[in-house]
């Protein structure tokens, strides 16, 4: 289950609420089996369109066969089912402009000049052509950089809010009173009135499928 998890935008759900959590300095609050619970619900509600069509392109051609049709081979049932998830995994690494990733591992790949493998090797041109191998971790890789763009974001203006508060706070006198103290419930009462967990849920979402 975890590694078909790696393979949706679970990475980038559960990596920016915990940036969120920190930048909010709430410590465990809210607790990890929430941040996890959402992160799922959302990654469900996101990849149920891809899943729906890894099943009926691959596993139910295999399981149920309609009428008058041979029963595809194993071998094209897993080509058949990984196909959208690979688009899926593809379209996502496109958007966020992650290509170059992709090239690091195909690179790597590539077997040396002279050997008896580089005859009849040939660069992939779409992502369709590259290999699991590179592709899933190029995918992680790329996932892993836009959650932590999107979590610098949401830090920039608790952070402002946390240096405000300190400077006051060392303006005083009042250098013995830690300024995270102070500085939460102005933390709480601006992600309260500006919809915090709305507006970071609709950018999640419009990250993934603007």
């Amino acid at each position: 289950p975890s590694i078909l998890i790696m393979t949706t935008c679970f990475i980038r759900f559960i990596i920016v609420f915990s940036l969120l959590r920190q930048a909010l300095g709430t410590q465990q609050m809210p607790p990890n089996q929430v941040l996890i619970s959402l992160s799922l619900f959302l990654t469900f509600m996101v990849m149920a369109p891809v899943w729906k069509e890894s099943y009926d392109q691959g596993i139910r051609p295999y399981t149920n066969p309609a009428p008058g049709q041979a029963t595809p081979s194993l071998q094209q049932t897993f080509e058949r089912s990984v196909a959208p998830i690979r688009r899926f995994m593809g379209e996502q690494i496109e958007l966020t402009g992650n290509d170059e990733i992709v090239w690091m591992f195909i690179d790597y790949q590539r077997p040396p000049e002279g050997s008896s493998l580089s005859a009849s090797y040939k660069d992939p041109e779409t992502f369709d052509e590259v290999s699991l191998s590179a592709l899933l971790p190029s995918y992680m890789l790329s996932e892993l950089k836009t959650s932590f763009i999107i979590g610098f974001q949401i830090y920039l203006p608790f952070l402002i809010i946390d240096m405000v508060i300190a400077s006051i706070l060392i303006s005083m006198g009042m250098m013995m009173l830690p300024p995270v103290l102070i500085s939460l419930p102005f933390k709480l009462l601006l992600f309260v009135l500006v919809d915090g967990w709305g507006l970071t849920v609709g950018m999640l979402l419009r990250s993934i499928n603007p």
